[in-house]
């Protein structure tokens, strides 16, 4: 039956003309999100596929995959795609990447829309919180999903610890004799979910203990300029830290612009780690936590191609380690 459904019974279902359900299927940005909801639920409750593109890429012979990286210009973002490009290798994938602000909301028209338009043979979605309505549409429609570093029970993961990475990094600076320690991470950019920057801070503070009060902490955009700022208000203070972690490289790279400024040594009057091993680090010669980028984006591609050939149900969840790389700022 679900065959005979057309796009008329969904705009008559919805009470919208056709041409709102095809902009809901093919610029769901155009459309309002309540009436967006509308068009879905309807379809949802008709069991509507759209068929023509994916017959056109039947005949190709071609899979198509889609990766959501919204902020992509980040290295983190970037070292993952590449580690999924790494795995497609002579595999027959086309591989869609979606890089925009939309794609951060968990209400987004994209992630909305995706699984209903079948469009896609598979989806990785990177670091995004997602709603449970997005999370029960994914799953209803039998779209193959693996996510990275935000995990949910219905669907395969690959993430890493960013608390036990924050504990790293608090045990290496208490080694090193320092007591009073500053932490500079990013600003939580919604509060439906806990940010890998909540997430380190969380396993700092918690191996550092009351010797992280409140007035230690400054969270700022992932910017240079405002981490740089951060750091000077901290060096402000009546007893200034010895040591600050830094949620990622980048803001590690504002921490020492700030010493710099105060004609500090690094690491004798001021110790700073930063997160990733980015090749910023490297230049910095920074003490930093290495992630396994690559190796999360090549694992997360083998995953959903396992699930898309039917050998994998898709709730395991792997876990890959940190390592913290000791350089010149500590």
């Amino acid at each position: 039956m679900t065959d005979k459904i057309t796009i008329y019974d969904v705009a008559a279902r919805a009470g919208v003309s056709i041409s709102t359900v095809s902009l809901v299927l093919n610029s769901p940005t155009r459309v309002r999100q309540a009436t967006r909801e509308r068009v879905l639920t309807a379809a949802d409750e008709l069991g509507f596929v759209p068929k023509a593109d994916a017959v056109t890429r039947a005949r190709k012979g071609v899979g198509r995959i889609g990766v959501i990286a919204p902020f992509s210009s980040y290295p983190s973002f970037s070292r993952r795609l590449a580690g999924v490009f790494a795995a497609v290798g002579a595999e027959a994938l086309e591989v869609v990447v979606f890089d925009q602000q939309s794609a951060a909301s968990a209400t987004s028209p994209l992630l909305s829309s995706l699984p209903i338009t079948r469009r896609l043979d598979g989806l990785i979605i990177m670091g995004l919180p997602l709603e449970d309505s997005v999370v029960e549409r994914l799953h209803a429609q039998r779209l193959p999903t693996v996510v990275i570093d935000s995990p949910r029970p219905r669907f395969e993961a690959v993430v890493t610890d960013d608390e036990a990475g924050g504990e790293l990094v608090a045990r290496h600076l208490l080694e090193r004799g320092h007591r009073r320690l500053a932490y500079v991470g990013e600003a939580q950019r919604s509060h439906a979910y806990v940010s890998p920057s909540e997430s380190r801070l969380a396993g700092f503070r918690r191996e550092v203990g009351p010797g992280l009060p409140e007035v230690a902490v400054r969270l700022v955009r992932h910017d240079v300029g405002q981490a740089r700022a951060a750091t000077h208000a901290l060096l402000d203070q009546a007893d200034p830290p010895t040591a600050v972690f830094a949620h990622d490289d980048t803001l590690a790279g504002g921490v020492l612009a700030a010493a710099r400024d105060r004609g500090l040594a690094v690491p004798e009057d001021l110790a700073v780690v930063g997160f990733d091993d980015s090749d910023l680090a490297q230049a910095l010669d920074l003490t930093t936590v290495r992630q396994p980028f690559e190796e999360s984006g090549r694992l997360a591609l083998r995953a959903l191609l396992d699930q898309m050939q039917g050998s994998r149900t898709g709730r395991r969840t792997t876990v890959l380690e940190l390592d913290l790389v000791v350089r010149a700022t500590t």
